[in-house]
Order: structure tokens, then C-alpha cells, then sequence
């Protein structure tokens, strides 16, 4: 019989994520939710019941044995979609609002920005998110990494 760690996580046989605390009870369709999903993604993560309490507290994803790890990194990618844009290939007007047809990690997209406010920096000057209209939100890592033609657009925006 193996020891009981403080966190045992599976998956039951419908797919959802199901966390043994170390009392013994087990709670299912539990949640993973990020403390700061874009500026520390590895830092600080809940484990959140089906009645919206947490139920566990992760300071660091990173000391978590790789096969809990895996599990909350796939229910992670299932709920998380922030593409990153690679390129921003034109925009409709240098004023608000304005549409913007970008190259992202999932392929070509097109954004419409309401306000310049939609911009954000994050962490320094170099990392944005970018909200669209619609409520997707966009993420460029490092803006100094985006070729000339991108940067100089993204710049009258800035």
C-alpha cells in the first residue's frame, strides 16, 4: 500500500478531475484556476470544488510529482485559450476601433480593438495582452521579438 501524499489527483472514468485530500475525502469535477495566469503561470494555483470553494492551495506547479503535473496541465490547456500573436499583418485604421489581422501560435486571427486601454503591459515594458472586442484575449511575450513591420504598428497604439 502506498503512502497517501496531501494531494492524489485522478481522473474518474467520465473524464473529470477528481482530488483525494488527505482526510479521505474526495471531491470531483474539481478545477484548476490560476492565481496569475500571464504574469506568474507556474506560481500559485487553486484547486477549486464543483461549488466553487478551494479545496487546495499549489504555491509552485513545479513541486508537484510529473503525473499530477500532467493532469492539471491538460485540464489547464482545456480551459485556457490565449493565443500568441507572432505577427500583426495589417490594421483597418491607426484609430480606435480598429481591426487587426494577426499570425498567432493557433494560425491567423482577426482582433478588433475597442480602445488603446485594451492594450496592457504586463511585467515590464515588453509583454502585452491584448483584449478583443469579443472578450478573447491575446498575449505577445516580448514585443521587441516581433519583426519591424509589427512593432511599428503596434507602436501607434502604444
Amino acid at each position: 500500500m502506498s503512502t497517501m501524499t496531501p494531494l492524489d489527483l485522478h481522473r474518474n472514468p467520465h473524464g473529470r478531475l477528481v482530488l483525494r485530500l488527505e482526510d479521505g475525502t474526495e471531491h470531483e469535477a474539481v478545477t484548476p484556476v490560476r492565481a496569475f495566469p500571464i504574469a506568474a503561470p507556474d506560481e500559485g494555483l487553486s484547486l477549486v470544488g464543483s461549488d466553487g470553494h478551494e479545496l487546495a492551495w499549489l504555491p509552485r506547479l513545479a513541486d508537484l510529482p510529473a503525473a499530477q503535473r500532467a493532469l492539471i496541465d491538460e485540464e489547464l490547456a482545456a480551459r485556457e485559450f490565449v493565443p500568441t500573436i507572432t505577427r500583426i499583418r495589417s490594421v483597418s485604421s491607426f484609430s480606435t476601433p480598429s481591426t487587426w489581422q494577426v499570425d498567432t501560435d493557433r494560425g491567423a486571427a482577426q482582433l478588433v480593438l475597442k480602445g488603446e486601454e485594451d492594450i496592457r503591459r504586463l511585467a515590464g515594458r515588453t509583454k502585452l495582452l491584448i483584449a478583443a472586442s469579443d472578450g478573447l484575449h491575446f498575449h505577445v511575450p516580448d514585443s521587441t521579438a516581433l519583426d519591424r513591420a509589427s512593432r511599428k504598428l503596434l507602436e501607434r497604439f502604444l
